[in-house]
């Protein structure tokens, strides 16, 4: 799916997801962290990142103390080098990147730090983690920007 098509269905399907999750916190499924996990699978069955990267083209991790270290490292830059050049502070107080698309992604949307990327992009989108109860609001932001929640989402929808 191309990113006109996939921002076109996500902003369709946006309501409904709003309704989604907030049906998903009043209802607290036990069985929702095992739902999420075999829909995350079955997307990422078909879903190739790098023909997509849109979360490095849109969005920005955040990069806590030991993350921007080995990213700076990784550039054989000083950490407050790295700091100066790539991140500023947004207003919950995190360090996240000065520019999207993020300055790493190259041509082919590789990672040129992929080996010492942030541990925000580590686990993106966060869809195989455990109690995904705890991040549902992220998980509705997350549809917006990434193909395979979005596809989470839908599945979620047709059994909740």
């Amino acid at each position: 799916m191309d990113l006109t098509t996939f921002n076109k269905q996500a902003e369709a399907q946006h309501q409904a997801n709003q309704k989604l999750i907030a049906k998903l916190k009043r209802s607290k499924p036990k069985d929702l962290d095992k739902q999420v996990h075999q829909f995350h699978d079955e997307a990422f069955e078909h879903i190739d990142c790098l023909k997509c990267a849109n979360c490095c083209k849109t969005t920005s991790p955040i990069f806590y103390q030991h993350d921007l270290e080995r990213a700076a490292g990784a550039l054989r830059m000083k950490p407050g080098d790295f700091i100066q050049t790539y991140l500023h502070m947004d207003e919950d107080g995190d360090f996240v990147l000065n520019v999207a698309p993020c300055p790493f992604l190259d041509a082919d949307n590789y990672c040129t730090i992929y080996n010492d990327r942030p541990r925000a992009c580590r686990e993106y989108p966060h869809t195989n983690r455990k109690k995904m109860f705890q991040i549902l609001d992220l998980t509705l932001l997350n549809t917006m920007v990434c193909p395979a929640v979005l596809e989470v989402t839908e599945k979620l929808r047709q059994i909740y």
